[in-house]
């Protein structure tokens, strides 16, 4: 019998209760696409004590590809990504809570650093509900100080079922629902500040990532995540720009009763990958 993940998400209060835990490990995901410095000038001016900083870019992505195959934010090397966990003090056995500051209007970098901890197969990894607001707010200490963890090993358990590839997107079976998390004026096509081609994919619906939290950057009830996602219990593969947007809204998905797996799949190339492909048909408009 296969037993369901624990509950994603952990409270300000209870990292505060547990702060001192010697299993329990924290990693500031603060960052920004507009300026990658942004998260880690964040961290050096304050952050959880003993949180390690987690760079979307070095530590939470792969090298990107010629010619964009992967996507902009590759899924990086399992046995990298597993190296880099243990380094900074983060084994098998370890509780992680994740964070970013959804109050920025970017708070899905901590889903994809606790997907990605998922896809290795580690089941103790959660998001801190509100995020680096909800810390502070809770008045936790805030430290300036790099964390000081001994090394120790993390051994990958890569949960292949959890991700789709292009393939997998123009396979689908039918009634698997095709989730994209952008911005709604990104999924019609009408602008595109990142990618080099605007539209979607075709067959996709939207649903704004931003729509799993509510006004001070915590997580919605469960009944409300299930009518923002709108798929029920059909399997779901989801999708945003290059693999990280597009978290929350898997995390949502688990927390409305779809744990990640074969029907809650993250295309983890998304839009610039699939765009890598000029043979590969964009859709504009809406869909549903």
């Amino acid at each position: 019998m296969t037993s369901h993940p624990p509950h994603p998400l952990k409270t300000a209060e209870w990292l505060l209760e547990h702060a001192q835990d010697p299993r329990v490990r924290v990693l500031d995901c603060r960052y920004a696409l507009s300026d990658p410095l942004v998260g880690r000038v964040a961290f050096l001016a304050g952050h959880v004590p003993g949180a390690v900083y987690a760079d979307l870019e070095t530590d939470l992505s792969g090298p990107v590809q010629p010619g964009g195959a992967g996507g902009r934010h590759p899924l990086p090397d399992p046995d990298v990504l597993a190296g880099w966990l243990g380094r900074v003090g983060i084994g098998n056995d370890s509780v992680v809570v994740c964070y970013d500051d959804p109050s920025t209007g970017q708070g899905f970098y901590a889903a994809r650093a606790w997907w990605l901890l998922r896809w290795l197969g580690h089941p103790q990894v959660f998001v801190l509900n509100g995020g680096w607001p909800a810390w502070q707010a809770a008045g936790g200490a805030v430290s300036t100080d790099d964390a000081a963890h001994a090394p120790t090993t993390f051994t990958p358990r890569v949960q292949p079922g959890m991700v789709a590839g292009a393939q997998d997107v123009q396979a689908r079976a039918p009634g698997t629902v095709l989730i994209d998390s952008r911005a709604p004026a990104r999924y019609r096509g009408e602008v595109e500040p990142i990618d080099r081609k605007a539209g979607h994919i075709p067959g996709a619906v939207n649903r704004d990532w931003s729509g799993v939290l509510d006004g001070a950057g915590h997580w919605r009830s469960p009944e409300v995540l299930g009518v923002h996602l709108n798929a029920g219990n059909a399997p779901t593969i989801t999708y945003c720009g290059s693999g990280v947007s597009a978290t929350p809204n898997l995390l949502a998905r688990e927390l409305a009763g779809v744990p990640l797996g074969p029907d809650n799949r993250l295309y983890a190339g998304s839009w610039s990958d699939w765009i890598s492909d000029p043979a590969r048909p964009v859709a504009v408009g809406t869909e549903d």
